[in-house]
């Protein structure tokens, strides 16, 4: 069996090792071939492919970023996209198989190429907003977890010098797991997050609270925050290929706002792409190699259609359908758990 990886979508830690143990059980248990397509999707549609080998993927796991390249290119656009023209392709280059490792766009690419036009495709569940439903955890969320702690912990430092509220920015579109995880474990006087709505007078209270008993406040907050007061996240960046809006930019908005009302010297700080990058926590190495490994056991299984899936300490199969059906959001009890430590 000849089988292609693409890597779409955001890049996280983890994408390397997925390809490691794909490529690694297929050679060693199936005496598969592996092909890469290069830049996600647009490698697809544009047929931009490299010959992928066991010597390749050498140390691979370690290495962050991903050495296939990524885009949010949609294989749906374009005259060479579509099932139709796909289909032609793989049978032309004589691939058997597509292991596709991304979030939620790519997933639902996936989806409705095999559903269309029964592309033989896997899907392998990348994201470190860990968003994606029908698995417990995602490869990259722990190591955006721990960038984005050691941010809280050194941030901290510089606003107990000078008496400032700090506003830090972590990822997280629909969902608020790295705010939430990261706010808890580096101590934040308050986690914003999309699920939770919260108005700015009650913001201001936890930041007064906290400069009433001699800190300086420091607050979390997930790029797809809301105010009560907004319809939408804040978005001043335009669309992505996908026509979502690209978020960012609400720490910059909820900063002054603090000062203003509390008079407290305020400061925001944007973490950004530095969530993504370098090498990947020891846990996303080992959770990334085992979903790659089982991802080549699906694709030998002919299991069209299905994402591999961590349930518990269990990897499983489950549809793509399932995975792109629904989000993952942080439930209430885990929030008023949290919402204790603020103030």
């Amino acid at each position: 069996m000849k089988i292609g990886i693409l890597t779409s979508g955001g890049d996280c830690p983890g994408l390397n090792a997925v390809i490691r143990g794909s490529v690694l059980k297929g050679v060693i248990s199936h005496e598969a071939e592996f092909v890469g397509f290069r830049w996600g999707w647009r490698g697809v549609v544009e047929r931009d492919i490299m010959p992928i080998t066991r010597h390749d993927v050498r140390g691979l796991s370690k290495q962050g970023g991903t050495i296939l390249g990524s885009s949010r290119t949609n294989p749906f656009e374009g005259e060479q996209g579509g099932p139709e023209n796909i289909g032609r392709m793989l049978d032309e280059e004589g691939i058997d198989a597509i292991i596709a490792i991304g979030g939620e766009g790519t997933l639902t690419a996936a989806r409705r190429l095999f559903d269309e036009g029964g592309i033989p495709v896997i899907g392998v569940p990348k994201t470190i907003d860990n968003d994606l439903a029908a698995t417990d955890y995602s490869f990259g969320f722990d190591t955006a977890v721990e960038i984005a702690t050691e941010a809280i912990d050194r941030l901290r430092t510089t606003a107990e010098s000078h008496n400032r509220a700090i506003v830090l920015e972590v990822m997280g579109r629909h969902v608020g797991w790295i705010a939430l995880h990261s706010g808890m474990a580096g101590g934040a006087h308050a986690i914003l997050i999309p699920e939770q709505p919260m108005g700015i007078e009650e913001i201001c209270g936890y930041v007064e609270s906290v400069r009433d008993r001699g800190r300086a406040p420091l607050i979390v907050v997930a790029e797809g925050f809301k105010l009560d007061t907004m319809e939408e996240a804040h978005s001043h960046l335009g669309l992505d290929a996908f026509n979502r809006p690209r978020l960012g930019g609400i720490a910059e908005k909820l900063s002054p706002m603090i000062e203003e009302r509390t008079g407290i010297e305020s400061r925001h700080t944007v973490l950004g792409h530095i969530q993504r990058g370098g090498a990947p926590s020891a846990y996303d190495r080992v959770l990334a190699t085992r979903l790659g490994m089982a991802a080549a056991d699906a694709a030998l299984d002919r299991a069209w259609g299905s994402m591999v899936t961590l349930r518990g300490t269990d990897i499983e199969r489950v549809s793509i359908a399932d995975a792109t059906g629904g989000l993952n959001v942080v439930p209430q009890s885990r929030y008023d758990e949290a919402r204790i430590l603020f103030g």
